[in-house]
């Protein structure tokens, strides 16, 4: 885990400050019949732990994407400002969302496992998604550590992945399931990432078979103010997915 050690613990009282200061920063949805309500739940991991949870299903619902978020040492949680935009958003294209609390991060049970455990729980809240609807596309979305996590986990009825400023150091990138597979990835590369240049991006995820790299214009790894790009490059990549 020498490459995870070395990424996160770049600018960790910045992750801190920007990451706790997050609530507030997203203004809450105005629900409404056609969008939804959002609805708190949990599902156990395949080693018996208990997850927060909460998922937001549209009524013309096309697709589901479940949502990983940043390192819960560093002051990530479910909530996180580009989570919270994703799950807010996303529904207004006809797509649910599922957002989940890693193990030992807000009501969910367990302690933090250095990124292996953790795609315990991605494959966890998978299968969750799966049994809410298995008739649409699922698509892995994570974001900065729930990136690498979503993007070195596999699922069957996974249709695509999308990793938000990942660094790309959970794994080694040839072994990330994300990158050597004919389901498409897209990599949104904030433009002034401070863990992982779009340059870099671009050579480390050259090999991959079928991965394509987005900057986003003007944003740093916390994307403050761009996590509505952010909404909007995730929905289009999904809507290709599905044709519509």
């Amino acid at each position: 885990m020498q490459h995870l050690d070395r990424t996160f613990r770049i600018l960790i009282v910045g992750f801190v400050a920007q990451f706790c200061g997050h609530k507030g920063t997203v203004p809450s949805l105005v629900m409404n019949a056609e969008v939804g309500f959002p609805q708190n739940t949990s599902f156990t991991t395949k080693d018996g732990l208990q997850l927060e949870a909460e998922f937001h299903l549209p009524a013309n619902i096309k697709a589901i994407a479940v949502l990983s978020h940043p390192h819960p040492l560093h002051g990530g949680e479910m909530r996180n400002n580009v989570i919270q935009s994703l799950f807010e958003s996303l529904p207004e294209s006809s797509i649910g969302t599922l957002r989940y609390n890693f193990r030992g991060a807000g009501l969910s049970e367990g302690t933090h496992g250095q990124g292996k455990s953790e795609r315990l729980d991605a494959e966890g809240a998978f299968t969750y998604a799966t049994s809410l609807d298995d008739s649409i596309p699922m698509i892995s979305v994570g974001y900065s550590f729930g990136a690498d996590v979503s993007l070195s986990t596999d699922h069957s009825n996974l249709a695509g992945w999308v990793g938000v400023a990942a660094p790309l150091a959970l794994l080694k990138p040839q072994q990330m399931p994300a990158g050597h597979d004919e389901r498409p990835t897209l990599l949104l590369v904030p433009e002034h990432d401070q863990y992982r240049s779009p340059d870099e991006a671009e050579t480390i995820s050259h090999p991959w078979i079928s991965t394509a790299v987005s900057i986003i214009d003007g944003g740093d790894h916390f994307l403050m103010g761009r996590s509505m790009p952010v909404s909007e490059a995730t929905a289009a990549f999904v809507k290709d997915i599905i044709g519509s």
